[in-house]
């Protein structure tokens, strides 16, 4: 027994220890934490927004915080549909919800994670409002701490206000009040029941369960909530029935001109809170990238009334954040158009060694099992170079190339950029933009930063970092993700030079520096209802898109009204390098890309991609781009060792007639002679002709003819011509007897 005593005494006094030690721990931990009851209270002075200077933003005019709605002023639906959601034993507890926590634990160890948590409205409050993102020990015992004096301090009925009043309901909606305001048009104490449900289902993840940016995941967030609201007594059947027939809202109600800079900012602060897993509360600051200056220029020269909606974004491609923007129709999806055809089908056409820009493509009626495609001006230009095809965005030349590299091994490099395309929208009508769903102008800017990029794609954004009570949650890192190689990169960059010099974006000519852009037009029978223009230099790519949310049809095209907006915002960027005594980069070619110079002639009658020749003068050559590993092998010899295709030779009404090959080089000069079995004659010298007609011959004579094509001083290969009789009407064609020496006849 004794022994037993010893024991049981040791265990107590082991506990009595790990108690106090406990204990100790907790009252170290919590010593300076108290509970301010104006940390409770929502204002302007929780946000704060910084420039790309660190200067604060004034007038952050996109966001607002409405006057705090007393709790007795909202209708019992709506508050009961947060504490169904959230906190069914809300009354019931003093701060914390044991069943709950424990029921938590275990299946937290079930599933070997922590994925299900069990705070209750109380702890979300303190959480939001009093304590930093890092998860410690430390932490958790303040928030037990503050939870308690919380409790003690206030009514559950002051509780509830005051977290309805400070929660976060994305898309910059502080409190109920403002995201009533936003997402339905009214005051919080009209609030249906579906919409204190839509609003409660928001809470866990304003992102994923907007009405705007997923109505079907809102849709079941919603009637799952109004499920927990009829299982806890809350509504009845008729509430219920009448609630889960009641339509989502589309658009935000309340009147937006300008979505702006800070609309993105705070879509972004929502995107990236559930994405790095921090609770948007308490101080807030944020650091942007935002040009204040450059925003303003873009205000005005956007201000005009166009007649539609627009979104543009202006990023810098060395630190990958949004300088300035402008958006009208938020962030929402359009069909690319042409926009795709650079990432899609000419980018990995040239990586994958199939494609140079010099590369001559038959633009001609083609039919892909039914699949048609026309130019947009309904015409066929016959062969044209990839690079022309990119530079007059031509149709028919990119879906052939599509069917060339393979849908397949195409949309791998959109997977690559993260653009997504339905498994049901591979077709070859991809090539033109054709799918069901789209993309985002900020995912085609972050896309075409593999251009801009040598290459390399690095996604852009409007926050530097984030702040929340002094502790830093998010930091901006680069993510470069290799989609091509900086040779392929440059070259299709130096391709969309050309479209804004002499093509479809030929408004940019004369901007002083380098820079590429590309044009995208969509529409139906019925008009165009999409119109693009994005631009890059080694600094800054600008992108516009004009169109409408309900696709109603619009009079511009991409090289109309975006490229003007490209015009001036570059010409607004290169004048403010000058005045900074900066001066915009050409882009870098890199060293395995090399100029070559080509026969002109041979590409142009045959088709053909033939290195020049040493002596070919300068109007029968041209240079173009190649990577060092894909030159052509072959050359044209044409003028230093000058030689034509025998001409037919033939006897017609006592004369002897030759003819040519109507492609024989126009720049030989070619010497004719005739031999009978005593003399020789030059019967002919000068310039091409594409008939020679002896007149003075003999009857019953037999004469050979020879032709020498000359090139300058350089002599060719002396052709002899079958024996000729005129005794009678003969004529000699076949061209292999003719490569044969005659007397073999």
């Amino acid at each position: 027994m004794r022994i037993i005593r010893k024991i049981l005494w040791l265990i107590f006094m082991l506990i009595l220890a790990g108690a106090l030690i406990v204990l100790g721990y907790y009252l170290a931990s919590t010593k300076n934490t108290t509970l301010n009851p104006d940390k409770l209270v929502l204002s302007e002075k929780n946000i704060v927004i910084y420039d790309k200077d660190g200067e604060e933003v004034n007038n952050v005019a996109s966001f607002s915080f409405q006057q705090t709605v007393s709790i007795n002023e909202m209708q019992s639906h709506t508050k009961n549909a947060f504490v169904a959601t959230e906190d069914k034993r809300f009354y019931s507890h003093h701060g914390f919800d044991i069943k709950r926590i424990i029921k938590a634990a275990l299946n937290n160890v079930k599933a070997g994670s922590f994925k299900e948590g069990a705070s209750t409205i109380s702890q979300q409050l303190i959480k939001n409002t009093h304590l930093s993102q890092e998860k410690t020990i430390k932490r958790k015992l303040r928030e037990w701490k503050l939870t308690r004096a919380l409790e003690k301090k206030y009514t559950k009925s002051e509780i509830l206000e005051k977290y309805l009043n400070t929660i976060y309901f994305g898309h910059s909606c502080f409190g109920i009040q403002s995201a009533a305001n936003f997402y339905f048009g009214k005051n919080a104490n009209e609030l249906s029941v579906s919409e204190s449900a839509i609003l409660a289902g928001l809470v866990k993840s304003p992102n994923n369960y907007s009405p705007f940016n997923n109505p079907e995941q809102c849709l079941k967030r919603r009637n799952c909530v109004l499920t927990l609201m009829k299982n806890n007594g809350f509504i009845n059947d008729s509430q219920l029935n009448n609630a889960l027939n009641e339509p989502l809202p589309i658009t935000p109600t309340h009147h937006e001109t300008n979505a702006g800079f800070m609309q993105f900012v705070f879509d972004e602060l929502t995107n990236l809170s559930e994405q790095y897993h921090f609770t948007v509360g308490g101080k807030i600051e944020i650091s942007t990238f935002l040009d204040v200056e450059l925003q303003q220029h873009l205000d005005n020269i956007t201000r005009k009334e166009i007649g539609c909606e627009k979104t543009i974004l202006i990023a810098d491609n060395r630190t990958h954040g949004y300088k300035a923007c402008v958006a009208s129709a938020r962030n929402i999806r359009r069909l690319p158009g042409s926009l795709i055809k650079p990432l899609l089908v000419y980018a990995p056409a040239i990586e994958e060694n199939l494609l140079s820009p010099a590369t001559p493509i038959l633009d001609e009626k083609v039919d892909y099992n039914g699949y048609s495609p026309e130019n947009y001006d309904k015409r066929y230009h016959g062969y044209v170079s990839a690079r022309e095809c990119v530079e007059k965005s031509l149709n028919v030349p990119a879906v052939k190339i599509l069917s060339s590299l393979g849908v397949n091994k195409a949309v791998s490099y959109l997977d690559k950029m993260e653009l997504r395309v339905d498994k049901d929208d591979f077709s070859l009508a991809l090539a033109l933009g054709g799918m069901k769903q789209g993309f985002t102008l900020k995912e085609l800017v972050s896309a075409y930063s593999s251009l801009s990029g040598e290459g390399v794609k690095n996604d852009c954004g409007f926050i530097k970092n984030i702040k929340i009570n002094d502790v830093f949650v998010y930091e901006k890192k680069d993510m470069p993700i290799r989609i091509f190689s900086k040779e392929s990169a440059y070259l299709m960059t130096d391709m969309l030079k050309t479209a804004a010099k002499n093509g479809t974006a030929k408004k940019l000519r004369s901007l002083p520096f380098d820079i590429a852009a590309k044009t995208g037009t969509v529409g139906t029978e019925k008009g165009n209802t999409d119109a693009y223009a994005i631009s890059y230099t080694p600094w800054d790519c600008v992108a516009v898109w004009l169109g409408n949310k309900n696709n109603d049809c619009i009079e511009y095209t991409g090289g109309g009204l975006p490229c003007n907006y490209l015009l001036e915002l570059n010409e607004y960027l290169y004048k403010t390098y000058q005045e900074e005594n900066k001066k915009i980069p050409n882009f870098s070619r890199p060293k395995n890309v090399v100029s070559i110079t080509l026969d002109k002639p041979s590409y142009y009658d045959t088709h053909t991609l033939l290195l020049a020749d040493t002596l070919s003068p300068n109007e029968y050559r041209f240079t173009e781009l190649f990577k060092s590993n894909c030159i052509p092998l072959k050359s044209n010899d044409s003028f230093s060792n000058p030689s034509i295709s025998p001409p037919s030779l033939s006897v017609e009404n006592g004369k002897v007639v030759l003819r040519f090959d109507k492609n024989s080089p126009k720049y030989y000069t070619y010497t004719i002679k005739k031999y009978d079995y005593a003399t020789h004659t030059t019967v002919y010298s000068g310039e091409f002709i594409e008939t020679f007609i002896d007149e003075n011959i003999e009857k019953g004579k037999t004469y050979i003819y020879t032709i020498l094509p000359a090139y300058k001083q350089q002599k060719g290969k002396q052709i002899i011509l079958p024996s000729v009789s005129t005794k009678h009407n003969q004529t000699i064609n076949d061209k292999n007897m003719m490569q044969q020496d005659w007397w073999e006849y």
